[in-house]
């Protein structure tokens, strides 16, 4: 069985699990949410712990089986990113509003680099199992 890149980070001596990163991230009324997560956990993590409000955020729970938890970084960020891989690729072309700088958030591991920088949600989501939802509240 393989190791999940998530799994291999949080196992790393680098990471302690006490190290906290604080992220702002900017939902798709333009509302600014911040949370602090733990290094090693995922985006998506995140967002689900802090229960932060994202509608339809994460709906396949990290599986690569949707672009719900699709994000889009700062160029400074996303320049120290890992590179995607061939089925994070594939979801995210199937994601709405793709950008440079777009990544899947369950695929994104915190680091300390990464420590109070600001994601953007799109304007709307397209999750490859329904249509696209602009998910915006009136």
């Amino acid at each position: 069985m393989a190791i999940s890149r998530r799994d291999a980070r949080l196992a790393s001596p680098e990471f302690s699990s006490d190290d906290k990163v604080t992220v702002h991230f900017i939902n798709r009324d333009g509302d600014r949410l911040t949370a602090e997560g733990k290094v090693g956990e995922s985006l998506l993590d995140v967002v689900i712990n802090k229960n932060l409000d994202i509608d339809g955020f994460g709906a396949c729970e990290g599986t690569l089986a949707c672009s719900t938890c699709h994000l889009i970084f700062e160029d400074h960020v996303f320049e120290q990113l890992d590179p995607a891989t061939d089925e994070e690729m594939d979801m995210l072309d199937l994601a709405y509003g793709l950008t440079e700088t777009s990544r899947l958030g369950c695929q994104i591991c915190l680091t300390k680099k990464m420590s109070d920088m600001t994601v953007r949600v799109p304007e709307a989501v397209a999750d490859a199992r329904e249509a696209i939802d602009m998910g915006k509240k009136v």
